[in-house]
């Protein structure tokens, strides 16, 4: 298996490209199921997920072509078509993998009529029910039934009808697959309490794009007028909050400084707050956000919710850099209660972490140690890269498939800035 390997100390300095945003692709592609014409996505990352999804459009009868497939070229151009669909069944072998795949039930609902979806998998971070994906496509007609681990959903005529559904709490994914059941659906659908975050919109403005009627766009009440038919379109993928997020966390633990070109500061405000309150410079640029650091972190305290608040896919990356802080930063994680598995393996490096519940107390240290360490997920795998950029020593990460799924050629984009970094192949 292969691990990544860091001899830490480097400063970082220089610009780092952002790729097209993983969570927002894994949402555009399945719109590509809502209409016979061809969906053009660009910017699309070079991620094992967006690989994955693509089979699973495949596996549905979804023709796919893939243009900027040099090694060298960063993103892509997918074109997807699903002229007709030779299956409305996701099966387990292909969704088990990423729990993104649940976002075909609402399309192929929508399109087709009926649907059957295996159960998801994804990251171990924490109990993520669909439950409320399940409920709101019922309140627009759906029959579903739970059965041998699939979702079974069917539309009673053949089409969804309009209704309206209040989030009991806020939920990014039944957002986005409730939000493509209802641009077919006959009649207007609403709804309440729905999620906010930068990738619904990205996901909305591509619907609107082709063709879907959506009022409340960047609200919390979305209203979503059924159309007969949806035709193609050609979009391009916003950029990935997250992962510039996590690239200026490792330029301020190295007390760096870092152009993140095509970054976008309205989609990360929570973000670069704490950034801010760390002591970083943050600067907005022509191409993107500049981020630099002279000194030790200062403490920071950080509590995630949904956006606009500090975002969940971000603790992990802000918690390691307040390891090298001058004091003690407090984290609350409030979405997954699952998600501090990162903080035996930051140990393991020297940093001084305790976790009560669903609190993490982190208090700086004059120097952290390169270790072997073992990454659990995608977020927390980032975590160990950034520390050991800045600890003493060489520090090996292993089970790094996990960053394939969320970092686009990662090595790449620290070794340009500086950084002493490198895969070491199992062959």
């Amino acid at each position: 298996m292969d691990q990544i390997v860091i001899r830490g100390g480097n400063r970082l300095s220089g610009r780092i490209p952002i790729s097209g945003a993983k969570n927002a692709a894994l949402t555009l592609l399945p719109c590509a199921l809502l209409t016979d014409e061809p969906l053009t996505l660009r910017n699309l990352p070079r991620l094992a997920d967006v690989d994955g999804f693509g089979h699973l459009l495949n596996q549905l009868g979804c023709s796919t072509t893939i243009e900027g497939s040099r090694p060298e070229d960063f993103g892509r151009v997918m074109t997807a078509r699903a002229t007709t669909l030779s299956s409305t069944v996701a099966p387990y072998d292909i969704v088990r993998k990423m729990r993104a795949s649940i976002l075909v039930l609402g399309p192929l609902l929508a399109r087709a009529g009926e649907a059957t979806v295996s159960l998801p998998g994804g990251c171990a971070i924490g109990n993520r029910p669909i439950d409320l994906h399940l409920k709101a496509l019922e309140a627009f007609g759906a029959e579903i039934e739970l059965a041998s681990g699939y979702v079974k959903a069917v539309a009673p005529g053949g089409r969804l009808k309009g209704g309206s559904y209040s989030f009991p709490v806020v939920s990014v994914g039944a957002t986005e697959n409730a939000l493509m059941a209802a641009v077919l659906a006959k009649g207007t659908c609403v709804l309440e309490n729905a999620a906010r975050e930068p990738e619904i919109v990205d996901l909305c403005n591509c619907l609107v794009a082709m063709g879907a009627e959506i009022n409340g766009i960047g609200t919390d009440r979305l209203v979503i007028e059924g159309v007969d038919r949806l035709h193609g379109a050609t979009y391009a993928v916003m950029p990935d909050r997250i992962e510039a997020g996590s690239y200026a966390c490792a330029a301020v633990i190295t007390q760096g400084d870092v152009e993140l070109v095509g970054a976008n500061p309205d989609d990360m405000v929570a973000t670069l707050a704490a950034l801010r309150e760390a002591g970083a410079t943050v600067e907005t640029t022509k191409k993107g956000i500049r981020v630099a650091m002279s000194g030790r972190p200062q403490p920071i305290t950080l509590s995630t919710a949904p956006h606009p608040a500090f975002p969940t896919d971000m603790q992990a990356q802000m918690m390691a850099m307040a390891t090298l802080g001058s004091g003690a930063s407090v984290f609350t994680e409030t979405i997954f209660e699952n998600r501090y598995m990162h903080v035996p393996e930051l140990t393991r490096m020297g940093c001084d972490i305790q976790v009560k519940g669903r609190t993490a107390v982190v208090r700086g240290v004059d120097k952290l140690v390169g270790a072997q360490v073992m990454a659990t997920d995608l977020r927390a795998s980032m975590s160990l890269i950034i520390a050991g950029l800045a600890a003493e020593g060489e520090t090996q990460v292993n089970r790094i498939y996990h960053l394939d799924r969320g970092y686009e050629r990662l090595e790449e984009k620290f070794q340009a800035v500086g950084a002493d970094i490198e895969r070491i192949s199992a062959d």
